[in-house]
């Protein structure tokens, strides 16, 4: 399996263009040693030619445009994009979607309740319906024992984990949360039985998480923020990273204290907002991450399995 890194960082990416904090500020004037990156997205292959999108960040076009193996073949127009998964509806993971219009119509795997999302509080399915047919809408359920395959894509099969965290603001579901607003995915290499488990966006750890993450092979998990509290003594918000849906980087109950549960051969951190400063390469956090065998995900990073 191969899996494509498109962008690494949360809503906004970094720099995010209305932000001053000392990341951002850092990174555009060269203060810092860090990586701009723009909003999380991936895509996953099984022979380096068929790929499906997994979420379509706002930097789509951008994502694509420096990623080869997204690129046209032999053909006036296309892609080698076959289809595309959401693991929520959080504006940040769909509205890339409306970039890819031109290339509609286009599949679009994800629940019933993203789905409810999509075609009423914010109705992108509706809109792209004027669009060669628009999304083609697969409904995924929320058992992780059921997976789905996709058509054109040979040598992976999906799994939804249901992940506790929290639905956009926009949703009728913000802090009264359903099965189906939020979903990993297990990836599995059915060749080879390897498997990514993929949680961009997670609150806390559950026994079916850690089922999860015991037997991966690869692990992208939520990277959002170092702590918790991040944004009110940053002064950016007035509440907890818990409130919107993410675990801490750091802390016992945080992102690097629980991968570090387990023996994965490559655990990555994903999903990383502006004003976390493990996104400085020469800070303590950083070096607090990587020290602990975790990595911090990089647009355009490519991982093999």
């Amino acid at each position: 399996m191969k899996i494509l890194i498109l962008g690494s960082a949360a809503g906004g990416g970094f720099p995010q263009w209305n932000c001053h904090c000392e990341n951002c500020a850092g990174v555009r004037n060269g203060t810092i040693k860090a990586q701009p990156r723009t909003q999380s997205s991936i895509a996953v292959s099984a022979d380096g030619n068929n790929w499906v999108l997994i979420n379509a960040s706002p930097d789509i076009r951008q994502q694509i445009n420096q990623s080869p193996q997204l690129w046209p073949q032999d053909q006036a127009r296309g892609t080698n994009i076959r289809a595309a998964i959401l693991s929520d509806s959080q504006i940040d993971h769909v509205t890339g979607l409306l970039t890819l219009r031109e290339g509609l119509p286009l599949p679009v795997y994800c629940t019933d309740v993203v789905h409810e999302d999509l075609t009423t509080a914010l109705p992108l399915f509706n809109v792209l319906r004027h669009w060669h047919g628009g999304l083609e809408f697969h409904a995924i359920g929320t058992d992780h024992q059921q997976g789905f395959s996709i058509e054109g894509i040979s040598g992976l099969e999906f799994f939804p984990v249901h992940l506790e965290s929290n639905a956009p603001p926009y949703s009728p579901y913000r802090d009264d949360v359903v099965p189906g607003n939020n979903i990993g995915l297990k990836i599995v290499d059915t060749t080879s039985g390897n498997y990514l488990f993929y949680a961009p966006g997670i609150v806390e750890s559950t026994p079916l998480v850690e089922s999860m993450l015991a037997f991966a092979d690869c692990a992208l998990v939520d990277g959002t923020l170092w702590l918790d509290d991040e944004m009110i003594a940053k002064g950016f918000s007035k509440k907890l990273g818990s409130e919107m849906g993410h675990m801490p980087v750091n802390g016992e109950n945080g992102s690097v204290a629980l991968l570090s549960k387990f023996d994965i051969k490559r655990k990555v951190l994903i999903h990383i907002n502006n004003t976390n400063p493990i996104l400085n390469e020469e800070s303590d956090a950083h070096h607090y991450v990587v020290s602990n065998g975790v990595e911090i995900a990089t647009d355009g990073m490519e991982i093999t399995l």
